[in-house]
C-alpha cells in the first residue's frame, strides 16, 4: 500500500472511531433519559453493547494500521 493510500485509510479509521464514540455517548444519554422517565432500557442497552463491540473492532483495526 502506498503512503497516500495508507494515510487515507488511517484517516477513515480515525473517523469511524470518532463517529462510534459519539454514537456511544448519545446512546448513553438516551438510556439515562429513558431510565429517568421509567422506560424499559433493555433494547437500548443491547444496542449500546453492539456500539461498544463495534468500537473495539475499530480500535483494533486502527492499531493494526
Amino acid at each position: 500500500m502506498d503512503r497516500a493510500t495508507r494515510l487515507r485509510h488511517i484517516t477513515e479509521v480515525d473517523r469511524h472511531v470518532s463517529e462510534c464514540e459519539r454514537g456511544i455517548c448519545e446512546q448513553e444519554e438516551r438510556i439515562a433519559d429513558m431510565d429517568r422517565r421509567g422506560h424499559d432500557t433493555a433494547a437500548a442497552l443491547d444496542l449500546l453493547e453492539t456500539f461498544r463491540a463495534a468500537q473495539t473492532q475499530h480500535l483494533s483495526h486502527r492499531d493494526l494500521s
